[in-house]
Order: C-alpha cells, then sequence, then structure tokens
C-alpha cells in the first residue's frame, strides 16, 4: 500500500515538472489557452468541491473572480505583486465568510438565487463608484507579467487545489460535507455542525476563486467591471464541472478541458452567438449526460462487469 502511494506520487511529481517546463516547448498562444485550462480547473474544482457536496448551487464565481481582479487593479502599483497575490484570496475569504454566515441558512432555489445576485450587487456597486468617485469605469494594470509567469502561477494553484481536496475528501470535514449534501437533517442529528463547516469550505473554494481571478488579472492591460465581473464566468464553471461529474476529483479538470477548448473555437468562430452556445452546451449536458463523463464511464464499467 505504501509503495503504491510512492508510486502514484512519484507519477504526479514527474507529471508536474513535465507541465512546468511546457512554456518552454510551446507557441504564445498555447501557452494563452493553456492558461485559461489552468485557471477553469481550479475553479471549477473548488466549486464542484463546496457545490457538488452540499448540493448547495453557487452562482458567486464571478463575484469573487471579480473581487482578485480588482484587487490587482487597485494595489498593484502600491504594492509588490507577491504581497498583492496573497492580500487576494484573503479578501475573497473575508467577503466569502460573511455572505456565507448571512446566506447558508437558505437553501435550494433561493440560495442559487442569492449567489447570482450577489455578482450582479457587487458589479453594479462597483460601477457606481467608479463613475462616481473615479469618473472612469477602467482600472488601469501595470504589472509586467510574461505568460509563462502567469502559466507557471496557476499551475501551482491548480496542483494545490487538486490535492487540497483530494486531501480534504478524506478528512471528517470532507464527510461532513458529504453527509450534508445527502440529507442535512441527519447531519445535524449526528452532531455535525452544518452552518460552520458550509461557511468555511464556502469560504475556502471563494479565495481559491479570488486568487485565481488575480493571477488572471495579470494578462490584461486594463479591466473595468464587465470585464471583471462577468456573469458568464459563473455558468461556464458550472457547466464545466457538470460535464466532468462533480462527486470525482478529477471530474472537473475532464470538464474544463474540453469545453475551454470548444468556448475557445466558439468565440472566435461566432462571437456574437457565444451565450446561446453556453446555453445550449448546458441544456445537452443536463439531458443527454446527468452524471458527467466520469458517471458514464462508471456506467460502461457496471455493464463490462456485467
Amino acid at each position: 500500500m505504501v509503495e503504491n502511494t510512492w508510486f502514484r506520487c512519484s507519477i504526479a511529481a514527474a507529471a508536474v515538472a513535465f507541465l512546468a517546463a511546457v512554456p518552454l516547448m510551446v507557441s504564445a498562444y498555447t501557452v494563452s489557452l493553456l492558461v485559461s485550462m489552468l485557471a477553469y480547473i481550479s475553479l471549477a474544482t473548488a466549486w464542484a468541491f463546496f457545490s457538488g457536496r452540499t448540493r448547495y448551487i453557487s452562482l458567486a464565481t464571478a463575484a469573487f473572480v471579480g473581487i482578485g481582479t480588482y484587487t490587482v487593479a487597485l494595489l498593484s502599483d502600491h504594492l509588490p505583486l507577491p504581497m498583492v497575490l496573497v492580500i487576494a484570496p484573503v479578501v475573497g475569504f473575508v467577503v466569502a465568510l460573511g455572505v456565507g454566515l448571512a446566506t447558508l441558512r437558505l437553501s435550494g432555489v433561493y440560495f442559487v438565487i442569492f449567489t447570482f445576485g450577489l455578482a450582479e450587487l457587487i458589479k453594479q456597486v462597483v460601477i457606481w463608484f467608479e463613475i462616481n468617485q473615479t469618473k472612469t469605469l477602467a482600472r488601469y494594470i501595470f504589472v509586467n507579467a510574461s505568460g509563462a509567469l502567469i502559466y507557471e502561477l496557476l499551475l501551482a494553484t491548480a496542483v494545490v487545489v487538486l490535492a487540497g481536496v483530494w486531501w480534504l475528501s478524506r478528512t471528517p470535514l470532507g464527510y461532513a460535507l458529504r453527509v450534508i449534501g445527502e440529507d442535512e437533517m441527519v447531519a445535524r442529528h449526528a452532531g455535525i455542525d452544518t452552518t460552520r463547516v458550509k461557511v468555511l469550505i464556502f469560504a475556502a473554494t471563494s479565495a481559491v476563486m479570488s486568487l485565481v481571478g488575480a493571477i488572471l488579472s495579470l494578462r490584461y492591460t486594463y479591466v473595468d467591471p464587465n470585464i471583471g465581473f462577468n456573469s458568464l464566468v459563473s455558468f461556464q464553471v458550472l457547466i464545466m464541472a457538470l460535464l466532468g461529474g462533480i462527486g470525482r476529483l478529477w471530474g472537473p479538470a475532464m470538464g474544463a478541458i474540453p469545453l475551454v477548448l470548444l468556448f475557445e473555437l466558439l468565440s472566435g468562430t461566432f462571437p456574437h452567438y457565444f451565450s446561446i452556445a453556453v446555453g445550449l452546451c448546458f441544456v445537452v449536458i443536463v439531458y443527454y449526460l446527468p452524471g458527467g463523463v466520469m458517471g458514464l464511464m462508471d456506467r460502461w464499467r457496471a455493464r463490462l462487469r456485467a
């Protein structure tokens, strides 16, 4: 058992080392595409760890990505970049902690509507502030960050997120999330502090989203509220997690990679119909792949055994 674990760790370390060297071997466009893949792998994995296990479907991803983006836009001229990248997830964690304490007693469609409204509320507040205080909607980001640096930062983030989810899934906290998702009333009777568990994991996964938003903002020369708080990001992350399968470690990643490629193709070929294409992807995945790719593979294995 120990030898098997060490073998898997060695394979994983070799894979990470190879991925870290990829920017030296491919074009700038490929690096840009891989940056998007790594960002959405982290976002979808973080989203699935909370929403997939607790069944509290959050559409607030865009809000926390935007918080990370604007943290960099506001502080990058005054503080070193490493410090800004530390502050961004802390801000996301604190905001999510307050939001979670106020709203995670909601459930079902009420929680979904609130989280979607949260992203729009924050965006409108930022727009109001920018128009009335700075007299402009644009925030310029003057940070000298190459595509390779952004790639390495997002690779490190994805590795930490996947390793963290793998580890937490095997702790009492991970098991508590599963019980909450199955039946929250039973979880309370079993002695689980459901509010504390939900708020803690919601805040932790939101901090990851803010960190990803902060790193992605280094690609931009300037940002505005429509870029920073793009509501499509919330739906794209949801679709990716559903496509791969939200109950497995690698499920969200398996959904993120093909959909990033598909969305890249659609945004370049049909830019004016991109939102329609996202909606069609959502309908097809929900109707034909209710358990995602991982669920489909499980059904195939079951048939082969039978």
